[in-house]
């Protein structure tokens, strides 16, 4: 039986069938410095083969510490035993050295007895799990709470950012007791990082190169490496990026790196938030530390009717990529704007510069705006005269339809459709020659898309897409730190995140 001792933050959670897989799993984890593991010995085949294990495990890495579940089928669990044989294994698990079991308040609460003589033995965690919604949570808590234990886990499925909101509530008004606070699925995933700083004893985490036991756990050098969960304080300001799909985002790769680097106590995650789900965003983000965010695809036009403030530039482009909160009041600008300017302004003078744009879209509308206000004489042309027209009308630049651009020659080009976008990698708006000196390409994965390609062997200068996102980025960090922005960093945790990563085309079309 092993002593009671405090549980580390991270617990992996191990669920595999097959006991040598198990144990391999383990062995990997415990290498690669990881200290508290839960063995869901309900996955196995021969659960009491599983509890005896743990002993030698513990011989081999006497640092960890072992969390044994033994759920039963009725709750959610795989173990097919009547509960006399659930309490066997449990009580099997902690005299082979297991530090903590976690026992379903369905079966706690009518096992008082058994329940006392497993707590006389090791941590008693009881655990309450809905795998449909996020319900009250007062009655859940005070269920919970009237069977005597070391914790107690609150763990909900998230439909609406607002269930993550109250689970973490939950975790933060515990006060003494003990808690577990999470949300599953991706709309539940912020609750995995923020909820130790929320109160809660430890979160759970997948392990590597295995699918964790829950919806939306990702692996504990995630958790430590990029979201930095063991350096987050109370205090931690929360900042992300909100999106529909946002799952392959890089903005979390690259702001949290600059984060670090500035040593600065905050942390940028990636909120799910569905069209429809943008007010209850906003109610998530009130009741939590959230001081900004990144606004990408669908939201850049609606979420202005949400806003206190928004600046003139933001406003007359018709859209917001970034909104901080100051003085109680939640403001929007458009760094995307900068993201155009910058890199061009690098190489030539826009004023009275020729700057043709290619689409009609909202990408499109930022880059016409921003130029036309350095005094570059904008031209537009595309897939879609008549949005194209409209474009032009808006920004007092000149529509050329697609078949008229043979003979025309422009100083600058910017190239602002998905055209090229993983996974239609192989195409390009212009066939033949490409009217510019100079050609600036928005898409940015892959890295050197066909157009900069052909615009190299033409002997173009050419701006790849990374440019402006990482301009766009670096606006969005020190409008929201009122720090000078670590662009280099930035810089190569954007590189990385690109080569380690395979995009959807839908989140790819973001710059955020």
């Amino acid at each position: 039986m092993a002593k009671k001792r405090d549980l580390p933050r991270i617990c992996i959670a191990l669920g595999l069938p097959d006991l040598d897989q198990l144990l391999e799993q383990a062995r990997r984890e415990a290498e690669a410095g990881e200290t508290f593991l839960e063995f869901r010995l309900d996955y196995l085949e021969n659960p009491t083969r599983g509890a005896e294990a743990i002993a030698g495990f513990l011989r081999e890495f006497p640092e960890c510490t072992i969390l044994a579940t033994c759920r039963r089928h009725q709750n959610h669990g795989r173990f097919n035993g009547g509960t006399d044989d659930q309490f066997h294994i449990l009580e099997l698990a902690i005299r082979s050295g297991a530090h903590a079991v976690d026992v379903e308040i369905e079966t706690a609460e009518v096992a008082a007895a058994k329940m006392a003589a497993l707590r006389a033995q090791a941590q008693v965690i009881i655990s309450y799990h809905n795998y449909e919604n996020t319900p009250r949570l007062d009655p859940v808590i005070d269920r919970l709470t009237a069977v005597p234990a070391d914790a107690y886990k609150l763990v909900t499925t998230a439909r609406k950012l607002s269930d993550t909101g109250r689970v973490l509530a939950a975790g933060k008004a515990s006060g003494r007791t003990a808690m577990i606070v999470l949300a599953m699925g991706e709309l539940g995933f912020p609750s995995r990082v923020l909820s130790p700083a929320f109160g809660g004893i430890f979160t759970y985490a997948a392990p590597i190169l295995a699918e964790g036991t829950a919806a939306g756990q990702v692996c504990a050098r995630q958790l430590r490496h990029l979201y930095r969960i063991d350096k987050l304080t109370k205090a931690a300001k929360v900042y992300g990026v909100i999106a529909d799909p946002v799952r392959h985002s890089i903005s979390p790769a690259v702001h949290n790196r600059a984060f670090q680097s500035r040593r600065i106590d905050a942390v940028y995650l990636p909120f799910l938030v569905p069209p429809p789900q943008l007010r209850d965003f906003f109610a998530f983000a009130n009741s939590t530390p959230v001081t900004g965010f990144s606004v990408t695809i669908p939201h850049k036009q609606k979420i202005m009717r949400y806003l206190d403030v928004i600046d003139p530039l933001a406003r007359r482009i018709g859209a917001v990529n970034t909104v901080w909160k100051k003085a109680g009041k939640w403001r929007g600008t458009n760094t995307d704007a900068a993201g155009v300017v910058k890199p061009l302004e690098k190489l030539m003078r826009l004023a009275k510069a020729s700057v043709l744009i290619v689409g009609n879209g909202g990408a499109a509308r930022g880059a016409a705006c921003a130029l036309a206000d350095a005094g570059a004489n904008v031209s537009l042309t595309g897939r879609n005269p008549d949005r194209v027209r409209a474009l032009a009308r808006f920004c007092s630049g000149e529509a050329i339809p697609r078949e008229q651009l043979n003979g025309r020659k422009f100083d600058a080009l910017v190239h602002a459709t998905p055209m090229g976008m993983f996974p239609h990698s192989n195409e390009c708006f212009f066939d033949g020659d490409i009217p510019a000196e100079v050609v600036f390409d928005m898409v940015y994965n892959p890295l050197e898309t066909v157009l900069i390609q052909r615009s190299k062997e033409q002997g173009k200068t050419v701006i790849p897409g990374i440019q402006m996102f990482i301009e766009q980025a670096v606006k969005q960090f020190e409008t929201w730190t009122g720090e000078t922005a670590p662009r280099s960093v930035m810089e190569k945790a954007a590189l990385e995140a690109l080569d380690q990563k395979a995009f959807d085309p839908k989140a790819l079309e973001t710059k955020s």
